[in-house]
């Protein structure tokens, strides 16, 4: 007789956990879990039976296949007559050769490290393309909105492609989204660096701008999916540093090409061999294991093919034969987590679940983060970095290029600080300490420009505060977040709404800040960012949880019920 004991509770796991037993025996593990039934004696048994142990709401899918001999006496103890055949709990930290995992990070994170660069490169390719003498075109003397059309160009375009992601992203999957959005990057940086006149300069700024809505959607969700879970916040935030890396990157070569007749073309133009790498690259990695069991739950196809396809995909990854038992293990414990995850839901779902219970839940702290992110103020304050540094007599900031090229390797630095202690130390206590240097920082600019100016130094120090904090918070934080907190079901379309905010945000504080400052002035509006801030130091207080060490099918069922 076999029979299957659903545990719904976590108390038993974890008292497994809390054991000093590196492999606890199912004496000890059942014998933990169960009381003796009323009237049982010591002599009652049941012979060779199966027992199949399942937690698979809490997200570790624990297993334990068992020949037994188990008697039930008054004190619930248990004989034990076998040997475990297998064991394997999701929640122990999965082993893995980094080797393995670099390809699956870098090829997605490409995607990043192309936004970042469009960022650094329009600062310098808008100053070249209004040179008479340097731009190499007859159409140089632009309007104030033609200007605003080249430099948002991309902004609208991501905003459009985050529009459009948000109905076909579980469709294309996260391997498909990144391949063409590295198309798209590849297309736009062609057309852009070949624009013969300002109407093609446009459309390649909005194939760019379409390429990174796909990517900043799709690569932290591949990354995300893909990775172990004990470096998943290492990875993700990594891809903040691989942004950051191509802002200096875009700065670096803006201030390489700055006196070059046409430089604005190689500006643009550099990124065409950097999306064909991440094309070719993401084609070569396999889907994620986790979209392929999301749409065999969904019904999409063959529940056994796409088990093997996860496995495959699964070895893979890490660098095992294909089909080794590790991967068909893990991928097992994860299939019962997704199927636990919709047992009582209609398969495929509907365009408005994002809205509801724990997806609203999850669409709070995602979108609460990327549009704080947006709001306290980043694009205003680095506005200023140029003449705050002039204040405080830096030569080097009488030079645009190069003053964006040391504020970019700061940035750098800072990310990589984040980077190395987001899994040591937790999101919650990065975001609390780095949010509340944002708001000290923004309540000394406002100081500075309304009764400090002869503090030149106090600025500096501000903004060095400002950009450090932000880059070990809200930079690399808001994304990793959005990528994990979002439950498998509507993940893909909880991203997207994610980004849709992001940008969306971007392009409000872009256009609101110039009449801001014009009816503010610098030091209210300042002000204004530094309450803002606050306000956004209570939502992580208040809202934000802790994820670290999390699964993320453990990240769906713990804090989102």
């Amino acid at each position: 007789m076999a029979f299957t004991v659903s545990v719904q509770s976590h108390f038993a796991i974890k008292s497994l956990q809390r054991s000093q037993l590196k492999n606890p025996s199912p004496r000890s593990f059942f014998s933990s879990c169960f009381k003796s039934r009323p009237g049982s004696s010591s002599s009652s048994y049941l012979r060779s039976n199966e027992l199949t142990l399942l937690a698979p709401k809490s997200g570790l899918a624990t297993r334990y296949r068992h020949k037994f001999q188990v008697g039930v006496g008054t004190g619930g103890e248990f004989a034990d007559g076998g040997d475990v055949a297998d064991s394997i709990a999701s929640d122990a930290p999965e082993s893995f050769s980094w080797s393995s995992v670099i390809l699956p990070f870098v090829f997605p994170a490409l995607g990043g490290l192309l936004f970042g660069y469009d960022i650094g490169a329009t600062s310098g390719a808008t100053l070249s393309l209004q040179s008479p003498a340097l731009s190499g075109t007859t159409w140089f003397n632009l309007s104030p909105v033609q200007l605003g059309l080249v430099v948002s160009g991309s902004l609208y375009g991501a905003l459009l492609g985050s529009t459009l992601v948000y109905g076909i992203a579980d469709f294309l999957g996260r391997r498909r989204e990144l391949i063409i959005a590295a198309v798209l990057y590849l297309l736009g940086s062609l057309i852009t660096g070949c624009a013969p006149d300002l109407n093609v300069l446009l459309v390649g700024r909005l194939l760019y701008g379409l390429g990174i809505g796909l990517a900043m959607h799709g690569a932290p969700l591949y990354i995300a999916e893909t990775c172990p879970s004990q470096i998943r916040g290492t990875l993700i935030s990594l891809k903040e540093l691989f942004i950051v890396l191509g802002i200096l990157l875009g700065f670096s070569v803006g201030s390489f090409q700055i006196d070059v007749v046409g430089g604005w073309r190689y500006m643009y133009g550099f990124g065409t061999p950097v999306a064909l790498l991440m094309g070719l690259g993401m084609w070569s990695l396999p889907a994620s294991p986790r979209w392929l069991l999301l749409r065999a739950v969904q019904g999409k196809g063959p529940l056994q093919e796409y088990k093997e396809k996860a496995m495959l995909a699964l070895s893979k990854l890490r660098g095992r034969p294909p089909g080794d038992k590790i991967s068909e293990k893990l991928v097992e414990d994860a299939l019962l987590s997704v199927k636990t995850a919709y047992e009582d839901e209609k398969s495929g779902g509907n365009f408005l679940e994002v809205f509801q219970g724990p997806n609203l839940k999850a669409l709070t702290i995602g979108g609460g983060l990327v549009l704080f992110q947006q709001i306290t103020g980043q694009p205003s304050v680095l506005y200023y970095a140029g003449s705050i540094l002039q204040t405080a007599g830096f030569s080097a900031a009488a030079d645009a290029t190069r003053v964006s090229v040391i504020i970019g390797v700061f940035k750098l630095l800072m990310t990589w600080v984040a980077v190395a202690k987001v899994d040591d130390l937790g999101r919650r206590p990065l975001l609390i300490g780095g949010v509340s240097g944002i708001a000290l920082s923004l309540f000394l600019l406002s100081a500075y420009y309304k009764f400090l100016g002869s503090f030149p130094l106090v600025a500096v120090g501000a903004l060095l505060l400002y950009v450090g904090c932000y880059q070990i918070s809200f930079g690399p934080i808001s994304w990793l977040m959005v990528s994990e907190i979002f439950p498998l079901r509507t993940r893909g379309r909880g991203i997207s709404l994610a980004v849709l905010t992001n940008f969306g945000s971007n392009a409000i504080v872009t256009f609101a800040f110039s009449p801001l400052k014009e009816y503010l002035g610098a030091e209210n509006l300042f002000l204004l960012f530094g309450a803002i801030a606050l306000v956004s130091l209570l939502f992580v207080v208040l809202i934000v949880p802790e994820t670290k060490g999390l699964s993320l099918e453990e990240i769906e069922s713990k804090i989102l019920k």
